[in-house]
């Protein structure tokens, strides 16, 4: 299998099956404590997310998955998401998909090289929680997410 894909149901052929309204979020990202954590506050906003955990199973898994957005750390094994971001966004098949950096880059240069890449927008870590599912529920619309967001304390 091309990438990590963790608490949501697989069929047989390995494809992921979100459930069925809530719309999914893969996080490439390397770091399992930090995919726990983003995991743990998109599945409180009401999202469904599954992890890559290097830039070629991100590439992969946004082609077969076909996430409603994508949230990619830039310093990630194999391929980082700088190269990974811009051959998602080369593919007609996932070039629609948003990207958002997720990474503790924090410089103007790294912010641009980030969106010259093709990212549509950009986190930095530690994340702002509320900011960070504000912005999530706004790029991905206000949407039919049955299960009403919780306030997190961390």
């Amino acid at each position: 299998m091309f990438a990590i894909i963790r608490h949501c149901p697989k069929r047989q052929d390995g494809v992921y099956l979100p459930g069925m309204d809530k719309k999914k979020i893969l996080v490439v990202e390397d770091n399992m404590d930090n995919y726990e954590l983003i995991r743990v506050i998109l599945e409180h906003g009401g999202y469904d997310a599954f992890q890559a955990v290097t830039g070629r199973d991100g590439v992969d898994a946004a082609r077969l998955q076909k996430p409603d957005l994508i949230l990619m750390d830039l310093s990630l094994p194999e391929m980082d998401g700088w190269n990974a971001a811009e051959r998602i966004k080369a593919d007609p098949a996932t070039q629609d998909i948003p990207i958002y950096a997720l990474t503790a880059h924090t410089l103007p240069r790294d912010r641009f090289r980030a969106m010259q890449a093709g990212c549509d927008g950009y986190f930095t870590k530690p994340l702002n929680v509320e900011g960070f599912l504000a912005e999530v529920r706004n790029v991905l619309g206000k949407k039919k997410n049955k299960r009403r967001p919780r306030k997190l304390i961390f």
